[in-house]
């Protein structure tokens, strides 16, 4: 498959811990992915009235829009570029949908985190889910906007560089690495970093290390954020001495 990443975004996804990808997918894809999230909402898209919460999650999305978008062709060739070549399983489900709508009211989940990859004693609480150093079970975090994202519309904060920090907290705790909360409470000893905020029109795509620290917002726009954020499932594993660029950043960290 043809490269579709060139030299310099390999090198800043390896130092920044991310990419931004414009239309990963259609805008036509997009809107009939909204179309079923609106339907499942049951709110009036035209009153913003019914809009009562800050934030409302739907559960997981396999119809085809959503599996469209996570599979584009731009996007295969990423992977391979990223994780390695037919070292990832297409993605067949886009996750939880945090959807997020203006509002006053605190949403009451806009801590910084690192999505953790594979379960603990009670795989049935994600707190406990784990991270290691090698990222057991996720190859990279995927923000996928399926409506258009301004930078009051609640975008998703990415503090930059944060992956090499966060390889260097899990590196010493070996195979069975941290839980969410150990790494959640660990971040706030790590020095700031520069914030991006993942803006963008709808089909757009950040390709994020599977460390990077990022963070949720009170949205204060007008429009609906319609967003989902993935992993990108291993079909092998990934280790620090291997070499596609995920792997890399984290031995660069842990030199």
């Amino acid at each position: 498959m043809e490269a579709v990443l060139d030299n310099k975004q390999i090198e800043n996804f390896i130092s920044k811990g991310f990419i931004r990808i414009d239309n990963a997918f259609s805008q036509e894809i997009a809107s009939a992915a909204r179309d079923i999230l609106w339907a499942d909402l049951g709110l009036d898209q035209h009153n913003p009235a019914t809009w009562k919460k800050p934030v409302v999650r739907l559960g997981m999305y396999t119809q085809e829009p959503f599996f469209q978008s996570a599979n584009s062709p731009i996007l295969h060739a990423a992977y391979d570029e990223l994780v390695g070549a037919n070292n990832w399983l297409p993605p067949r489900a886009m996750g939880t949908f945090p959807v997020r709508f203006p509002s006053d009211e605190d949403p009451g989940d806009c801590g910084w985190h690192v999505d953790a990859s594979f379960p603990g004693t009670n795989p049935a609480s994600f707190f406990d889910w784990r991270i290691n150093v090698n990222s057991k079970g996720r190859g990279l975090l995927m923000l996928f906007l399926y409506s258009d994202v301004e930078t009051h519309d609640a975008p998703t904060r990415i503090r930059v560089g944060s992956h090499l920090d966060v390889a260097r907290l899990l590196l010493p705790k070996g195979d069975e690495g941290l839980s969410f909360m150990e790494v959640a409470d660990e971040l706030a000893k790590l020095n700031d970093s520069e914030e991006v905020l993942a803006t963008g029109k709808a089909g757009t795509v950040y390709l994020c290390h599977p460390f990077i620290v990022h963070a949720a917002q009170p949205h204060r726009g007008q429009n609906p954020k319609f967003m989902a954020q993935p992993p990108l499932l291993l079909r092998n594993g990934l280790h620090v001495h291997g070499e596609s660029p995920v792997e890399r950043a984290i031995r660069i960290a842990i030199s």
